[in-house]
C-alpha cells in the first residue's frame, strides 16, 4: 500500500489529488492500494483568479463536492512542517491539535502569497490575494457611501501595475461607481515602481493597457512607490500625497514559505527547481505542483505563477506520482503553449498568444474569452466523479489565465 500526500486545496493541489486516481482507476489497481489524501486549512477550493472581482464570497466551491465523489481523504489542517527525510509533514488541525501525516510521495501544492510591505501604516492596506483579503475590502467598499462626504471617500490608490493590478484598478472604477452614484467624484489611482505598466507584461499588450486606463480616467503614477498610509491616504515616494479611502496593495508574489522546508533549489520567487517530471531536484519523494514549483516550459521559459499552469502542473504532477508508485512511465511536463487573458473593467479586455505577447483579441470580443475562463474553463466539477476524472488526465486543455 502506498500514500500519497497533496499539500494544498487550490487548482494545483486538487487536480494533483485527481490526477492521481484517474491514472489508478486506468491502471486497475484498487483504492487500498493507493491512497490519496489531500490537506488545507480551508474547506473551499478559492477561485483566486476572480477574487479582483465585487462579491468574492461567492468566488469558491466545496473541495468535499469535487474530491468527495472520487474517494480523496481530505484533512481540514495547517501544515506546519515538512520532514522529507522521515517522509511526514506536521499539521495542526482548527482546534489546536496536531496531526503527524506521512507519505511515500508528496505534492507540494501550497501556492503562493502576496508579500506585504514594512512600512508606516501598512496595516491600512487592502488585498485581494486571499478569499478573506477580498471580502475585507469588498465590506470596505460598501461601507464607503456611510461615510462624512470629504476628500477623498471614493479614491482608490492601487499600487502595483501588474497583473493584478490592472485588473483591481480597471475594476474598481465600476465598482466605486456603482456604490458612489452618478453624481459623486470616483478616482483610481495607479502606482508603479517602474517606468511603465505591466512591466512584465512585455510592450505586446500596452497599447491596449494604456487606452483602456485612459479611458476608464484612472491617473498613473509611475517611478515611484509607496512610501505611508492612513486610512484617510498615501504619501509617495516623489513626496506627493492623494487622499484616499482605500489602498489596494498588489506589489509582489513569493512561493508558500513550506518551500523553504525542501532540501533544493528555490528561485528569487522561492519556487523549488524540479525535473521534467515536476520531482523536487535532489528529492525524489517530492513533487511540487503550481505556484511553488519553477517548471521550464517550451525549451527555455519558467512558468509564471497563475492559474493557466496551475491546472496542468497539478495533472502532470499526480499522473508521474502515480506513475512512479505503479511502476509505470512517467511523462515530461509540456503544457499548451503560453498565452495571456488580462481583464480590463469597462474597457474589456486583451488576450495575448506566446511569449512575445502578441495581441490577439481585444474589446468586448477578449472580455467573453476572459469571462468564460472565469466562470467555466477554471471551474472544476462537483458531485460527479466521472466528469471530474475525465478532466484530470495531464492531456486536459488547460485554460488561459
Amino acid at each position: 500500500m502506498s500514500d500519497v500526500l497533496v499539500v494544498g486545496g487550490g487548482f494545483a493541489g486538487v487536480w494533483s489529488a485527481a490526477a492521481v486516481v484517474r491514472q489508478r482507476r486506468d491502471a486497475g489497481v484498487p483504492e487500498s492500494e493507493l491512497r490519496v489524501t489531500l490537506v488545507a486549512a480551508g474547506d473551499d477550493l478559492v477561485i483566486r483568479p476572480r477574487l479582483y472581482e465585487a462579491d468574492p464570497e461567492k468566488m469558491r466551491v466545496s473541495l468535499d463536492r469535487i474530491l468527495g465523489p472520487i474517494g480523496v481523504r481530505r484533512v481540514t489542517a495547517t501544515v506546519t512542517e515538512v520532514d522529507t527525510e522521515n517522509r511526514e509533514v506536521t499539521a495542526v488541525r482548527r482546534d489546536g491539535s496536531t496531526e503527524v501525516l506521512s507519505y511515500d510521495r508528496l505534492v507540494l501544492a501550497s501556492g503562493s502569497q502576496v508579500v506585504r510591505p514594512d512600512l508606516p501604516g501598512a496595516e491600512h492596506l487592502f488585498d485581494i490575494d486571499t478569499l478573506a483579503g477580498a471580502a475585507r475590502l469588498d465590506a470596505h467598499l460598501h461601507r464607503l457611501a456611510e461615510r462624512p462626504a470629504v476628500s477623498g471617500r471614493f479614491t482608490a490608490v492601487v499600487v502595483g501595475a501588474g497583473f493584478t493590478g490592472l485588473e483591481i484598478a480597471t475594476e474598481l472604477t465600476g465598482r466605486l461607481r456603482a456604490i458612489a452614484g452618478a453624481d459623486e467624484p470616483v478616482r483610481v489611482v495607479l502606482v508603479e515602481r517602474a517606468d511603465v505598466v505591466g512591466p512584465e507584461l512585455g510592450a505586446g499588450p500596452r497599447p491596449q493597457i494604456l487606452e483602456a486606463l485612459d479611458e476608464l480616467g484612472i491617473e498613473q503614477r509611475l517611478g515611484v512607490t509607496l512610501e505611508a498610509v492612513t486610512p484617510a491616504g498615501v504619501r509617495l515616494s516623489d513626496g506627493t500625497e492623494v487622499e484616499a479611502a482605500t489602498t489596494v496593495w498588489t506589489a509582489g508574489m513569493l512561493a508558500s514559505p513550506l518551500t523553504a522546508q525542501i532540501p533544493g533549489t528555490r528561485d528569487r520567487l522561492g519556487r523549488l527547481a524540479v525535473d521534467e517530471f515536476l520531482r523536487v531536484a535532489g528529492v525524489p519523494e517530492v513533487y511540487a505542483a503550481g505556484d511553488t514549483a519553477a517548471a521550464t516550459v517550451e525549451e527555455e521559459h519558467v512558468v509564471v505563477q497563475s492559474c493557466q499552469y496551475g491546472m496542468p502542473l497539478g495533472r502532470y504532477a499526480g499522473f508521474n506520482v502515480a506513475a512512479d508508485l505503479l511502476g509505470l512511465d512517467q511523462v515530461p511536463f509540456a503544457p499548451n503553449p503560453y498565452g495571456m487573458c488580462l481583464d480590463l473593467g469597462p474597457a474589456g479586455a486583451v488576450v495575448t498568444a506566446g511569449w512575445g505577447r502578441e495581441v490577439q483579441f481585444t474589446r468586448q470580443d477578449a472580455k467573453n474569452i476572459k469571462q468564460a475562463i472565469n466562470t467555466i474553463a477554471i471551474v472544476p466539477p462537483v458531485d460527479d466523479a466521472a466528469k471530474l476524472l475525465e478532466q484530470a488526465h495531464y492531456t486536459t486543455t488547460p485554460a488561459l489565465r
